[in-house]
């Protein structure tokens, strides 16, 4: 049931690729809360996906944007205000793509070539957003931004490889700019820390099947699900958190904050 938190704000979505992706259900349910938006992704991303059908279900416009280049970013903000009337009110980061992951490279035997894509693609980006986002003045007073991260950032998940330095520099980058933003429009950015969830990228790290089953029984409330995720994600779009910035909030089910269960304990009691 739709509550109407985001009638009349606009915002941009990237990251949709199908119908399994988490930024593909904030669209949808940033458009049943009243937002208008546009959705981007890489033009390679965008071939493969199925944005266009969200597009036509949420009456969006497509702006496509390889968001390691600065100059589809700045034209991606400029566009989007032309097209939604006028400045942002929310901007969602859900990009990310490891080579050494996807090409099955260990951690201590990593191509630094392909780091390095993954460092640009993952995190880098989310910084060139933010500052093509800022020269373009494409931000609202007291906008909301919000990049998906996951707690490897913290802590050692094997088969995650340099995803999880990614993602650590992906929360400082949210930091950082939290504080500049907030001082200058008082835009807020967050990360959120989702489950392992079940989307294309997920389903593409080694051991994954582990990483959801393990999360699973250490979550005193299970796995939280995408659609679970999107809400979150429209709350922080919305004017319920105006005060909350600079943070990494943790969207699992209480896996963050979880030593052992009972469930995961049963594995090694022989009973």
């Amino acid at each position: 049931m739709a509550h109407g938190l985001l009638k009349g704000k606009r915002g941009i979505i990237s990251g949709a690729l199908n119908e399994q992706s988490i930024a593909w259900k904030v669209a949808e349910l940033a458009h049943a809360e009243g937002a208008t938006i546009v959705l981007t992704n890489a033009p390679i991303a965008m071939r493969m996906g199925e944005i266009n059908k969200l597009a036509e279900a949420t009456n969006a416009l497509v702006i496509g944007a390889d968001a390691t280049k600065d100059e589809d970013l700045v034209a991606l903000f400029n566009g989007s205000k032309e097209h939604l009337g006028g400045e942002l009110d929310f901007v969602l980061h859900s990009i990310g793509m490891s080579p050494n992951v996807r090409k099955g490279k260990a951690y201590d035997d990593l191509n630094y070539d392909w780091y390095h894509q993954t460092l640009d693609i993952s995190a880098m980006s989310f910084h060139r957003m933010m500052q093509a986002a800022s020269k373009t003045n494409a931000l609202a007073e007291h906008a909301s931004v919000v990049a998906l991260s996951y707690i490897a950032a913290q802590r050692v998940f094997p088969g995650y490889g340099d995803m999880a330095d990614a993602k650590a520099l992906l929360e400082s980058i949210g930091r950082s700019w939290g504080y500049y933003l907030g001082m200058s429009k008082k835009v807020r950015v967050n990360t959120v820390s989702q489950s392992p969830t079940k989307t294309t990228a997920g389903a593409g790290i080694k051991g994954f099947g582990g990483f959801f089953g393990f999360a699973q029984e250490m979550s005193p409330l299970g796995n939280a699900p995408a659609e679970d995720c999107a809400a979150y994600c429209i709350s922080l779009f919305s004017d319920l958190t105006r005060y909350v910035t600079m943070q990494n909030l943790f969207h699992d089910g209480g896996f963050s904050s979880s030593g052992v269960t009972p469930k995961v304990m049963d594995h090694f009691m022989g009973e």
